[in-house]
C-alpha cells in the first residue's frame, strides 16, 4: 500500500508540474493570442503529453522491460489520446455553457484536468507500469 501511496503522490506531482506546461500555454494561445479555446487546449494538451510522457516513465512507474521503448510511447500516446477525447469533449461543453472568458476556461480546465488525472493514472499503470 505505500508503494501505491508514493507512486500516486509522484504522479501527482508530475500532473502538477504538466498542468503548469498545459495550462499556461492554453492561457497564452486563447487569451493572450485569441486562439479558438478547444483548438488551443488540444495545442497545450499534446505539448505537456511530450514532457508528461518522459517525466512519468522516469519517476511514476516502473518501465516495462518486455516493450520498446518505441512502443512504450506508442502506447502511452494512445492512452493519452483516449485522454484527449475527453478533455476536449469537456472543454466543448464547458465552454459552450460557460462562455469563453478566462474565469469560464479556467473552470472548466480544472474540471477536464481531474477527469482526465484519473484515467491517465489508472491507464498507465494497468498497460505501462512493471511494478504493479
Amino acid at each position: 500500500m505505500n508503494k501505491l501511496v508514493e507512486q500516486v503522490l509522484r504522479f501527482g506531482v508530475v500532473g502538477m508540474l504538466a498542468f503548469v506546461v498545459d495550462y499556461g500555454l492554453l492561457m497564452l494561445l486563447s487569451q493572450a493570442l485569441g486562439m479558438n479555446a478547444v483548438l488551443a487546449a488540444a495545442i497545450s494538451f499534446c505539448v505537456s503529453l511530450v514532457f508528461n510522457y518522459f517525466a512519468s516513465m522516469r519517476y511514476v512507474f516502473k518501465r516495462r522491460e518486455n516493450i520498446s521503448r518505441s512502443r512504450e510511447f506508442a502506447t502511452f500516446v494512445l492512452l493519452s489520446m483516449v485522454g484527449l477525447v475527453i478533455n476536449e469533449v469537456v472543454m466543448w461543453l464547458g465552454t459552450t455553457w460557460l462562455g469563453g472568458s478566462a474565469l469560464a476556461v479556467s473552470a472548466t480546465k480544472v474540471v477536464a484536468t481531474g477527469i482526465v488525472m484519473v484515467w491517465n493514472f489508472w491507464s498507465r499503470r494497468h498497460w505501462l507500469d512493471a511494478g504493479r
